[in-house]
């Protein structure tokens, strides 16, 4: 088979260079033809479990309380913010964003209801609405009731009292929620039951049908995104403003993605020039790597692009690292022929190009298989980025090897053989340095190795799952000082819902009670007449809500537009429940603003003037003016669903903000002070689907990487026929992705969606390092009979590769320190740290366990 294949190559690779070339070209065009369809995809889905329950659930609560995304405008003028001049410049900007595409309504500090300046009855509130711009308003009055209304503290004004925000309400998109929906049921029965060629035909057309609708909407969020940014750069000169929200994040990190892709991925290229230009001193042999490089990521990209299969703002990263490992191919081919031309000056150009390929196949083919084992790992995630990452980079790296099967050796075809450049010369080869170490400091390379197990493990153990949004900018850029803002000034970033079921033995009390009480005055449901006069029996309320939803994704302002039956959340003892845990959430640290019943129910009794009872409580409601319910009652209660709901935004900023530790803090309490059994209390909101993506990220990453060096050491096993060799190759790729992870633990690094990933990195550059050394210092025991005589050669030979490809590498992604984009700042410092580290154990450690256990046999 071997030898039919390889007279397949030579008859048509080194025997037609020129149509092999010819291929190639006319392939790369027609890939970069499909570029510009190329999409990069940082919606909410790239963030989450592919198949978390958690999705439907908050995809449900959406629906029911209809609230949906929300961006904020902050607002600091340069004056009094009650100012004439102020207000006046508030309007003209409310008027302005209350006009741009997808904005159902704008709520801001001159919209809402005042219920203290001065205080007035419900009754009175009912007949007429009081705000800002009603006439005779004393604003002084405003201003001490915003900066300390239950409703207002932190929502509207912030404790400064000169920074307020603008709350743009985005529509609810229901085809949206309903498309995503059917495609994930169909997904999920492919997977437990199979689907017949109907099912399986309709999940192809609502796959697609949903791509492009979401195209079509992340298109329209960017849009909104700048005009809103463009109307705000209008006003800078009254005011500092920012923009934030959902839409923001998202425009913004695609801009950052986008900006790397084109200026660091050139940079890098240049700098790959530059390097191989001074290492090689050959003009073909700075170019032939550029170009096959160049043409598997534009081949890649290209397919990417006609098959619409988008980078994330994981995945974005495998353009970097395909470029890594197609130079550290290309780069052992090129060393190898040197080496070859300058051994064997006859040889003529055929025979050193088949040659160096026939040498070369068989340890680059185990170099890329086992490089795809590790990045396989990713696709075990259920988290469809990472999954994309683990797949693309597995097809790349098949691609990139093929590339530089073809076009080097069908290109040196075509050139003239040359003089030779590389002179064997063992005594002034650079690496024979690490040999000499390894040789007469070999136990001190072992007791430090040991020392950087040890410490690595140590910093494993600090490593967390955790990650913050803000922590992806720079202190400097709009984004990160808007959230600052809304941190510090407007009650928090991150939305986190609490949903409440009522007690099923208290809904059948609360029953009997109903139809077995007689008429007291603390028993709304108590007499005959109760239909008619019931607190619970309002009709619906108008669709056109004018606060539309809680500033940052909680909806404060939705409305239902339900019926009101009887509550047990409307009753004192559900109310006293919801304010023990409103009170306890308040005072979290990391906790900002939080809304609830508790609040009306705070408000109502402020007003009456004492505690209110059951009865009085659903006269209170029936009270309410309708612009006054939709914010205080509407969007958390659940008339229909006898549910309570509660929506809190979490500090961003806040050092203590430990996602996991939060929200079992909260549950904890729901259930063992306030006496919520644990089936009623329901979480749901980003921060939670955000979490159970990183905590399902690290399950998998810890449970397949076990699974990975065992798939890999099998793979050496049958490379190199010798268990012993295969442990001595899997040690120091362990060290390496030890001593990665342990530094990352060390430095304060948490794992994210980002950071994970180096693991499967790490892995991939060792094993790609051990396999080519230990190939080598095969053939070269085998010709000198001589462990140490072998290293040396080893290092002069092979030991160059590597060090090449690791210093291009390194310098290359250190050019990404200087991007504004934190990601990708620690995906080159860490891919830096994880090639210097795969190169010193390889050089060093991995040489000298070769020495102590002689798998080779006895010297000759």
């Amino acid at each position: 088979m071997l030898q039919r294949l390889s007279a397949l190559y030579r008859s048509l690779i080194i025997a037609h260079p020129v149509a092999t070339l010819i291929a190639i070209l006319l392939i790369t065009i027609v890939a970069v033809i499909g570029l510009p369809n190329f999409k990069l995809d940082a919606s909410a889905d790239s963030l989450t479990l592919e198949n978390d329950t958690d999705i439907d659930y908050f995809r449900e609560i959406n629906q029911r309380y209809q609230y949906g995304d929300v961006l904020v405008v902050t607002y600091t003028p340069n004056g009094d913010l009650f100012s004439d001049h102020s207000i006046e410049v508030m309007q003209r900007l409310r008027d302005e964003l209350i006009q741009v595409q997808g904005v159902e309504n704008v709520v801001s500090m001159i919209d809402v209801p005042l219920l203290y300046s001065p205080r007035r009855s419900l009754a009175e509130q009912k007949e007429s609405t009081r705000t800002l711009l009603t006439e005779g308003v004393d604003r002084d009055m405003v201003r001490q009731e915003f900066l300390t209304s239950p409703i207002y503290r932190s929502l509207i004004l912030g404790p400064d009292g000169r920074t307020t925000a603008l709350l743009l309400n985005l529509k609810v998109d229901n085809h949206y929620i309903d498309l995503v929906r059917h495609r994930d049921a169909l997904r999920l029965k492919s997977k437990k039951e199979g689907l017949d060629s109907a099912e399986a035909a309709e999940l192809e057309k609502v796959s697609q049908e949903f791509l492009d609708y979401r195209t079509q909407l992340t298109a329209k969020d960017h849009a909104r995104v700048e005009q809103v940014r463009n109307i705000v750069a209008g006003y800078q000169s009254e005011a500092r403003l920012f923009v934030g929200g959902v839409s923001m994040i998202t425009a913004d990190m695609i801009a950052y993605i986008k900006s790397d892709l084109v200026i660091f991925g050139s940079a890098i290229l240049l700098f790959i020039v530059l390097i191989l230009a001074v290492i090689f001193r050959q003009l073909r042999f700075v170019l032939l790597p550029l170009f096959i490089c160049v043409a598997t990521v534009l081949m890649m990209l290209g397919w990417l692009a006609w098959i619409d299969w988008r980078l994330t703002v994981i995945s974005s990263n495998f353009v970097a690292l395909l470029l890594i490992m197609t130079l550290a191919i290309t780069i052992h081919l090129v060393v190898r022929y040197r080496e070859f031309h300058a051994e064997n000056p006859g040889w003529d150009k055929q025979q050193l190009v088949w040659e160096t390929v026939k040498f070369m196949a068989l340890p680059c083919f185990y170099t890329v298989i086992t490089s795809i084992v590790a990045f396989v790992s990713l696709v075990v995630s259920d988290i469809r980025p990472v999954m994309d990452f683990g797949w693309m980079m597995s097809i790349g790296l098949s691609l990139a090897m093929l590339l530089a099967f073809l076009i080097l050796p069908a290109t040196l075809m075509l050139l003239p053989k040359g003089e030779a450049k590389d002179k064997k010369d063992n005594s002034a080869a650079f690496t024979l340095r690490f040999s000499r170490i390894a040789e007469n400091h070999g136990s001190k390379v072992v007791a430090v190795s040991v020392v950087a197990a040890i410490v690595s493990i140590y910093g494993m153990s600090k490593l967390e799952v955790e990650n913050r949004f803000i922590d992806y900018f720079h202190k400097h850029t709009e984004i990160y000082q808007g959230m600052s803002v809304i941190d510090q000034q407007l009650g928090g970033t991150v939305s986190l819902e609490i949903l409440l079921d009522v007690n099923p033995v208290v809904t059948s009390a609360q029953t009997a009670s109903t139809d077995n009480t007689t008429t007291e005055d603390d028993d709304p449901f108590a007499d005959d007449g109760a239909a008619a006069e019931d607190a619970f029996a309002e009709g619906a309320f108008d669709e056109d809500d004018p606060f539309g939803d809680d500033p940052f994704s909680d909806d404060a302002f939705a409305s239902e537009g339900s019926s009101a039956p009887e509550s047990y959340w409307f009753s004192l003892a559900g109310l006293d429940e919801i304010r023990k845990l409103h009170l306890y959430l308040e005072s979290l640290p990391e906790v900002g603003k939080v809304n609830s019943l508790a609040t009306f129910y705070e408000i109502a009794e402020d007003i009456n003037g004492g505690r209110l009872n059951n009865f009085e409580l659903g006269v209170v409601r029936n009270m309410l003016s309708e612009e006054i319910s939709n914010f205080l009652v509407k969007p958390y209660l659940s008339d229909e669903h006898n549910q309570a709901r509660i929506t809190l935004r979490v500090m961003e900023t806040s050092p203590e903000l430990k996602r996991v530790e939060l929200v079992e803090k909260i549950r904890n309490y729901a259930v063992n002070e306030v006496g919520f059994q644990p089936e009623q209390v329901h979480f749901t909101g980003m921060l939670v689907l955000y979490n159970n993506m990183l905590q399902s990220l690290f399950q998998s990453q810890i449970a397949t990487m076990g699974a990975v060096f065992v798939g890999i050491m099998l793979m050496f096993i049958v490379l190199f026929r010798s268990v012993s060799l295969s442990l001595i190759a899997i040690l120091p790729n362990m060290l390496a992705a030890s001593v990665v992870l342990g530094g990352m633990g060390l430095a304060g690094v948490p794992l994210d969606m980002m950071t994970i990933t180096i693991a499967a990195i790490t892995v991939g550059i060792g094993v790609d390092h051990a396999i080519h050394y230990i190939y080598r210092f095969r053939k070269e025991f085998a010709a000198t009979g001589n462990y140490v005589e072998a290293m040396h050669n080893s290092h002069a030979s092979i030991g160059r590769a590597l060090y090449y490809t690791a210093i291009t590498i390194v310098v290359g992604f250190s050019i990404l320190a200087l991007s504004q984009f934190i990601p990708s700042i620690y995906f080159g410092v860490f891919t830096a740290i994880a090639m210097i580290a795969a190169l010193l154990g390889s050089l060093t450690l991995l040489p000298k366990l070769i020495l102590i256990v002689k798998p080779l046999g006895k010297e000759q």
